[in-house]
């Protein structure tokens, strides 16, 4: 795999000195996924100058992810990742600053620190944005600067080509790969004297490892509005758990679950921003200040569409309602002018905007209930309820009040579950021995997230995968 993973690791093992051939089933280099969280990267700790409250202390940091997977992590890789991540950052700035075609930007995702709310929301996002040079160069991108610099050093690339099997020695050694031309349907066995990485993404696209491994996501997908963030079904088509079944074919453990995912509420045009929100029987159900990974897991528990409501004075809100959720999205004001085209209801009062939902009696009662409700908690200024910040309640008193509607959608981006392995990303048989020459890195490699991943550590998951590339790569041209 030639990606967010598999990228910095053919660069990091051609800078080493190894000889280095990387193959993927798409037929060009894709981006790398960008915002990349990173801890202590120059570029960070230069911004820490002028916002010294978000400074990261990365134990807490690597407590956070712990806690968020429920303990279901290996500690000693996400350790590693907190301690190196600003090195692999700063490599990664070097390269694809170095023609003046790119610069990387610290855009930090800035945390809540002082705003009350329930989650704490880390500066660690960064991502490559092209310059003046290039921006009219259709052809050039995050992931060709990456791909020519590799070329550089001696990389060679492999493009429609999909991976069949991992060869081994008699003493269980990995010695190379076998792999398929997707334009000719020929084989070709390569030979790797230091190692092989897996670095193939999750398995998404794979129905039965789905309905095994992650059972809820593949049963929602038919209940719901299930979309495919970030990527077309074509990259996206990758991710059909070639390298996490290649591995368990020679004898790889697959880490055990509970697996991760990234499956995130996906809240209409505002956004899941922190305005009142409703289900279907009228009824208040959560703190609506949360990371939109817990909005998706709420939602999927809720019956028939959730109503966001609001009253005039939304656009208002919104500087209240944006900043620092990690993954979070939200309105601009310039949706001001089409707010009756994507809106479900309206009314000059709060029933007839029950009314124009067709909310049935009961129904009815509850919704003007719980917004009666909502608007005394804003009025103290504490929600006694749910415990949302204060910074973001606003009582719903200006006419006219409107109501977005959701089905339900989740969007769906990628797995996090992989093959289980060392600190030094070595794959793991079911007694816990490494196996000889056999590698793992972004989703392939397990030990990293149970669930979803915490959205308020911004880019964790890219950061990861960069981080193991650049180490493994490293790790393995140094390799007798």
């Amino acid at each position: 795999g030639c990606r967010t993973g598999g990228l910095p690791a053919i660069i990091s093992a051609a800078e080493n000195g190894a000889r280095v051939l990387g193959i993927d089933r798409v037929s060009k280099v894709a981006n790398p996924r960008e915002d990349i969280g990173a801890i202590d990267s120059a570029l960070q700790k230069a911004s820490f100058a002028e916002y010294p409250q978000f400074e990261i202390d990365k134990m807490e940091a690597v407590e956070d992810i712990v806690r968020y997977a429920n303990g279901f992590i290996n500690y000693d890789l996400v350790k590693l990742w907190a301690n190196e991540s600003g090195s692999m950052l700063d490599w990664i700035t070097g390269i694809v600053e170095r023609d003046g075609r790119m610069v990387m930007n610290f855009e930090g995702s800035i945390g809540t620190t002082g705003q009350g709310a329930r989650d704490k929301a880390w500066a660690t996002g960064h991502s490559p944005e092209k310059t003046a040079l290039s921006k009219d160069d259709k052809s050039f991108s995050f992931g060709v600067s990456l791909m020519e610099y590799a070329q550089e050093k001696g990389a060679e690339f492999r493009w429609n080509t999909e991976l069949v099997k991992c060869e081994q020695d008699s003493s269980g050694r990995v010695t190379g790969v076998i792999f398929q031309s997707l334009t000719d349907d020929s084989y070709t066995q390569v030979n790797a004297s230091k190692g092989v990485i897996l670095a193939t993404g999750g398995f998404g696209h794979n129905d039965a490892m789905m309905a095994y491994y992650l059972p809820w996501i593949h049963d929602i997908i038919d209940r719901y509005d299930v979309t495919y963030g970030h990527t077309d079904i074509k990259a996206n088509y990758a991710n059909t758990g070639d390298g996490q079944q290649m591995g368990m074919w020679i004898g790889a453990q697959m880490e055990p679950g509970p697996l991760g995912s990234m499956a995130h509420g996906d809240f209409g045009k505002l956004g899941p921003d922190a305005f009142l929100q409703l289900n279907a029987q009228g009824i208040r159900f959560h703190n609506e200040d949360q990371t939109n990974d817990h909005y998706g897991a709420q939602f999927v528990r809720q019956p028939g569409p959730i109503y966001m409501v609001i009253d005039s004075d939304w656009a208002e809100q919104l500087p209240a309602m944006q900043g620092g959720l990690g993954c979070v999205r939200s309105a601009s004001d310039t949706l001001k002018e089409s707010i009756d085209e994507w809106t479900a209801g309206k009314g000059d009062t709060i029933e007839e905007l029950a009314d124009a939902l067709g909310l049935d009696a009961d129904a009815k009662a509850n919704f003007v209930a719980s917004v009666e409700r909502y608007n005394e908690l804003c009025d103290k200024g504490v929600d006694e309820d749910f415990g949302k910040s204060p910074r973001r309640m606003f009582a719903l008193r200006k006419a006219p009040f409107y109501a977005i509607k959701d089905e339900g959608s989740l969007r769906f981006l990628v797995t996090l579950g992989g093959l289980r392995t060392n600190a030094n990303a070595q794959v793991l048989d079911n007694s816990f021995q490494v196996i000889p020459g056999l590698y793992a890195i972004g989703n392939t490699q397990g030990g990293r997230f149970v669930g979803d991943y915490p959205t308020t550590i911004a880019g964790a998951s890219h950061s990861i995968a960069c981080t193991y590339g650049y180490l493994t790569g490293k790790f393995i041209a140094e390799q007798g």
